[in-house]
């Protein structure tokens, strides 16, 4: 067949069948996932951020995205739902005295154990994949499931802020638990946005009571203010007067007057020109005599 030595090749050596599908390790895909950012794909570092989905990010990444959402980015679908700084919420979180981090200096000399930066302040374990872990929307604080299975409270262990068992969210959750958690972000947006629908709606009410209130007010003062009294013809008094016409002022009347208050009128005679000093056309500002 060709080759040297008198080998004869066997079949799938010289057929190629169908690739084989490529299996995702899913212990691997759970540890990156407490490991490295949702959307930059980066080591998560301080401040960390999640979102009502219970995904882990850098807030430096999600403000990028917030402030540029036209930038291509590879796993931008994991952010969608992200509508600004009010869908997010960072976490408060408790480091792990055993995690070397960067210090530690990875020669590949020794066991290389899932060892996570954070850990739970009550049972103590560690943030790695390996434990189910939920964080409270009212302060951000992160805790182990089985602490709060076991220890039972309406406060946080931590910060002792009251919080509600419809507000806690699970870290990095199945697809199941993703879906849940979708409906209920829907449903709790859904409420929100009637919710300021009818306040809305209510404070457009009380502003037009108001401004009726405040007309009929006015109306009534006025009426109060001037009242009308019938004539002997049957009009009012305030019509009357509403319709006398308005007379000038003369100087010829100012009995008492000083000549030099009388001659700013021009009924006083100085201010009456002869036919020699009057001219046939008129300008806008006539300086002539």
């Amino acid at each position: 067949m060709g080759c040297d030595g008198g080998t004869i090749p066997k079949r799938h050596e010289l057929v190629k069948g169908p690739k084989k599908v490529e299996k995702v390790d899913k212990n691997a895909e759970m540890i990156a996932k407490w490991k490295y950012c949702a959307l930059s794909q980066e080591k998560l570092k301080r401040p960390i951020v999640s979102c009502e989905l219970g995904r882990l990010y850098n807030k430096d990444a999600i403000i990028e995205y917030l402030l540029d959402k036209t930038a291509e980015r590879p796993n931008v679908e994991a952010v969608l739902h992200i509508r600004g700084t009010k869908d997010i919420k960072e976490l408060n979180l408790t480091d792990n005295p055993e995690w070397e981090g960067e210090r530690r200096n990875a020669k590949g000399d020794r066991y290389e154990d899932n060892c996570g930066m954070f850990i739970c302040p009550v049972a103590g374990l560690e943030m790695n994949g390996r434990h189910r872990f939920r964080y409270l929307w009212t302060c951000g604080c992160v805790f182990s499931e089985r602490a709060l299975k076991e220890v039972k409270t309406e406060i946080c262990h931590k910060c002792g802020e009251p919080f509600k068992e419809e507000e806690m969210i699970v870290v990095n959750g199945t697809k199941e638990e993703v879906e849940i958690l979708k409906q209920k972000m829907l449903e709790r947006r859904a409420k929100s946005k009637k919710c300021k629908k009818s306040k809305a709606a209510k404070a457009a009410s009380a502003a037009s009571e108001a401004k009726d209130a405040a007309v009929k007010t006015s109306q009534e003062n006025g009426e109060s203010s001037h009242p009308d009294v019938a004539g002997p013809s049957g009009s009012s008094k305030g019509a009357e007067s509403s319709t006398k016409p308005a007379t000038k002022r003369s100087s010829l009347k100012m009995e008492g007057k000083s000549e030099v208050f009388k001659s700013l009128f021009t009924t006083h005679s100085s201010a009456k020109r002869t036919k020699e000093q009057t001219s046939n056309w008129v300008t806008h500002t006539p300086y002539h005599f």
